[in-house]
């Protein structure tokens, strides 16, 4: 069935630029047509379909008391927020980041609910991102070491009251997986929901958390099928100290040296990568994800991306389930990471139209979603539509709308969010679910079983204080 979109202005790429009065036909999922011409009507601009290419799909960790914190205390922390409800909590992250207007999401599943078994598990997130009706790429975050700090836990756990103890190992110890027995479960999840829109692929959570033959087997099975890797990279002073300790002769060199670097591979954060290491990361094909928000939420510092850019590093845009407002609004996130690295004086690193370009492209292809992001006839069908009356609020003078965008733009101003040549998203309504009744549910869930996890809460003050200790004994990251 045929649809057709009228836009005043509609971006067509960095190098075409905005074309007016235009009319974008598709169907089938696919762009037919795109011409100039388009009778007066209300006015709109149209846009490729924004990508958030890290994220977690879990619930907003500052209302369970994960804020304020390093990366290495509110990970435990957030441990109150593990799903209750494996569907809804994806449907309810899903939403909101189809809601902000993206057409894909990375899902790097950090912390399954421990209710059904992972494949099950896996098919829940699958159903929801069917019924949202957005693309995602999925991975379960696996890792094998190190599962309260970077190296020997005794110092911590000895600490705590026995009461205590137990309560925090029975939440973050357990016997791990083996390297065989991730990559078998990895093949599992993508026979039982890999598709034209889930891109299955394999998640170490970070070389910190990942022994060497965990993190050799990942890049054996990647080379051998094809598959993506998505892993967190030197995002805080801590893991960086940590990775100088383990790898002196570089652990961006020893991810080359077995074959892990490659143009299949994610990196998110990389905030404390060195030149050398941005370089090898360019020069694989691999990209960066840069999470700004998140990265100031916790504190973890600012992240090299116009250097990583200038070497020719591809980088895109996550939002981590921590953008600024905890709203999953990539649109104001790409606008702060452009603020951020986009040149210094009269010198630019790219122009708006370039970095949103750039940042659409490569989010695509961290995500496996097809094509370049770029609207043309015979691409995917997934595009926005934005109120240019509200972006362009005053209509004084003529002004670019990429400029206007990325000077006051935010989800607010979405209108229409078509994915695959579906409208998932209406006037800020998702249509395939009911957010408001999907958080209003999974609110009432948490509440009532808030009594279950008193223990982690007493237990939180000393383990706090005990984690601070070990981190500031065990690294001098001055």
């Amino acid at each position: 069935m045929a649809n057709e979109v009228t836009a005043s202005c509609l971006f067509a790429g960095a190098d075409r630029g905005i074309l007016g009065d235009a009319v974008l036909r598709h169907e089938n999922g696919i762009i037919t047509s795109i011409n100039q011409g388009a009778p007066a009507g209300p006015r709109s601009f149209v846009l490729p379909a924004f990508v958030n290419a890290h994220d977690h799909a879990r619930p907003t960790a500052s209302s369970f008391g994960a804020l304020g914190m390093p990366l290495e205390s509110w990970l435990l922390r957030s441990a109150l927020g593990t799903p209750v409800d494996p569907y809804l909590t994806a449907a309810s992250a899903l939403a909101r980041s189809a809601r902000a207007g993206c057409a894909a999401m990375m899902v790097h599943y950090t912390r399954p609910s421990g209710t059904m078994p992972l494949v099950e598990e896996a098919q829940q997130i699958a159903r929801a991102a069917s019924d949202v009706g957005i693309r995602i790429a999925f991975a379960i975050a696996v890792r094998d070491q190190n599962p309260v700090v970077y190296g020997d836990a005794e110092p911590v756990l000895s600490s705590l009251p026995s009461d205590d103890r137990k309560t925090i190992e029975e939440l973050f110890v357990r016997a791990p997986m083996s390297p065989k027995a991730y990559i078998e479960l990895t093949d599992a999840i993508a026979a039982a929901i890999a598709g034209p829109k889930i891109d299955v692929q394999l998640g170490p959570a970070g070389v910190q958390w990942c022994s060497r033959p965990l993190l050799e087997a990942v890049a054996e099975n990647s080379a051998l099928t094809g598959r993506r890797i998505h892993m967190h990279l030197l995002e805080t002073i801590y893991q960086r100290a940590w990775a100088d300790q383990h790898f002196p002769d570089g652990i961006v060199s020893y991810l080359r040296d077995i074959g892990f670097l490659s143009e299949r591979l994610t990196l998110a954060h990389c905030i404390h990568a060195r030149p050398d290491e941005l370089e090898m990361i360019a020069a694989s094909g691999a990209r960066i994800v840069t999470n700004f928000s998140s990265n100031m939420h916790l504190r973890s510092g600012l992240a090299p991306i116009a250097a990583a850019h200038r070497c020719g590093c591809a980088v895109t845009v996550g939002v981590d389930g921590l953008a600024l407002d905890e709203d999953d609004d990539v649109l104001r996130e790409m606008r702060l990471v452009q603020m951020m690295h986009g040149g210094l004086g009269f010198k630019r690193t790219w122009t708006p139209a370039e970095f949103f370009a750039l940042a659409i492209r490569n989010g695509r292809h961290a995500t496996g979603a097809p094509g370049s992001g770029v609207l043309k006839p015979g691409a995917p069908a997934d595009f926005v539509t934005l109120d240019l009356d509200r972006l362009d609020r005053d209509q004084i003078l003529s002004v670019h709308p990429l400029d206007l965008l990325f000077a006051r733009g935010n989800a607010s101003l979405l209108k229409d969010v078509v994915v695959d040549g579906r409208t998932i998203v209406s006037e800020g309504r998702v249509a395939g679910v009911d957010l408001p009744a999907i958080e209003q549910e999974l609110r009432a869930i948490y509440r009532s079983s808030a009594a279950k996890v008193s223990h982690f809460q007493r237990a939180w003050q000393p383990l706090s204080a005990s984690l601070e200790n070990w981190f500031e004994a065990q690294f001098d990251c001055r």
